[in-house]
């Protein structure tokens, strides 16, 4: 049997490429093998409507003795989970929603305007892999924002500005676990968290 040179030469060829490969991929350094589960971790993203609202501005309301309940609930639901980064709108409701979960882990509440969720969603998707954030939003954006991340909620209702949640729901938790790579939709958890 008899081999011709060509297929020789082609196997020759794949050798030397084999080693090579095999050769760069033993001369990297342990510690680089060491980070790479780190560099493939998920950005961990808790959305979360702001809680009830008073009747005491119609423009920019405060919370109701409900909504300061909800938020200290929030708050020592979340107080445990690591959360790094605390996100809201410019409206009072959502600030303070996240203020007692903020001032307890000695966290600064990064304001994005509600109207701008590509932003918001830049910024998220800009976090370290590893990194949790809440975000408190309204009941027209929160959705939107788990829907230019990836993800579909369920049980939204149709409103003036696309899908929404109901507007008297106000305990709906969703957590979003992004992908490090920007290919795979995101892990998806929706649950509320009752009264």
């Amino acid at each position: 049997m008899s081999i011709s040179r060509r297929t020789l030469a082609l196997s020759l060829v794949l050798a030397s490429v084999l080693t090579l490969v095999g050769a760069a991929f033993a001369a990297r350094p342990a510690s680089q093998d060491a980070r790479e589960p780190e560099k493939l971790a998920p950005i961990t993203v808790i959305l979360v409507r702001h809680a009830e609202k008073a009747s005491d501005d119609p423009r920019d309301p405060t919370l109701s003795d409900a909504g300061k309940a909800r938020a200290e609930k929030l708050a020592r639901m979340f107080a445990s989970s690591g959360v790094q980064h605390v996100f809201a709108s410019e409206f009072k409701r959502t600030r303070l929603t996240v203020e007692p979960l903020a001032n307890a882990a000695k966290l600064a509440i990064e304001v994005v305007p509600a109207g701008t969720p590509e932003e918001l969603v830049a910024k998220l998707r800009a976090l370290p892999p590893g990194a949790k954030a809440l975000v408190a939003g309204h009941s027209n954006t929160v959705p939107k924002l788990a829907e230019l991340l990836g993800a579909k909620l369920s049980n939204l209702e149709k409103g003036p500005a696309g899908e929404q949640f109901p507007d008297a729901q106000y305990d709906r938790v969703v957590v979003l676990s992004l992908p490090a790579s920007t290919f795979g939709a995101p892990g998806l958890l929706e649950w509320t968290m009752g009264d």
